[in-house]
């Protein structure tokens, strides 16, 4: 029986195709009217010179800070979508498991600004992640995620505990995907726990909507 967590990875290796052309289509809507924009927003906000984009993807966050001039690395732990990525432009996008860069596995540089997790931490163990991306930020440096709003995802069984995401009404082959949701308070606890102060906190929202779209939190080391 796959546990929650390979079967998150499992359903990543068979969406990847379809994952790359929901985005580059613009299927997705969140995404193009708020989303997009609020992660874009909140690394140009810290004026980085080094950024890395921890699960970046098939790399449209990379080449929309290159084009403003910022020097980007990314991390994916799916083959394809890291070659959808250099094959978009981005030359330095490494593939590496969530695993591999917890136990410092891979070598992906160090002395970041900005590292940032734009709805791409959804397992459950989340810590010895950010525990290892705390040592590869600059003194000063900031992590920046942006994740599912788990009052919205979870308001009438609002407890930190898996779900499924079965992407209905998606175009394509989707195989449905086990995420970790957490509280607030949990997404708090674990940054502290990594090393990280909380330095900001926004709920990006479309004024047509009267729901929040995402959580993005802004967190500084603790030198």
């Amino acid at each position: 029986m796959p546990t929650c967590e390979s079967a998150l990875l499992q359903s990543w290796h068979h969406n990847a195709q379809s994952w790359i052309e929901a985005i580059r289509t613009g299927t997705l809507e969140s995404r193009i009217k708020v989303t997009n924009q609020a992660i874009i927003l909140a690394v140009l906000g810290r004026q980085p010179e080094r950024v890395l984009d921890l699960g970046c993807g098939e790399g449209w966050l990379l080449r929309a800070l290159t084009e403003r001039g910022i020097e980007v690395v990314g991390v994916d732990g799916d083959a394809t979508l890291v070659e959808a990525a250099r094959a978009a432009g981005s030359s330095r996008v490494y593939l590496a498991s969530y695993e591999e860069l917890a136990q410092a596995k891979v070598d992906i540089g160090s002395d970041y600004n900005v590292i940032c997790a734009n709805f791409a931490l959804l397992h459950q163990d989340i810590v010895p992640l950010l525990a290892a991306m705390n040592a590869l930020l600059a003194p000063g440096g900031t992590l920046v995620i942006q994740t599912l709003h788990p009052w919205v995802m979870a308001a009438d069984d609002y407890q930190d505990g898996w779900r499924e995401e079965t992407f209905t009404g998606f175009k394509g082959q989707w195989q449905p995907m086990p995420w970790y949701l957490r509280t607030l308070s949990s997404w708090l606890n674990a940054l502290d726990m990594a090393g990280f102060r909380l330095a900001g906190l926004q709920e990006p929202q479309h004024p047509q909507s009267a729901m929040p779209q995402s959580l993005l939190l802004v967190a500084e080391r603790r030198d």
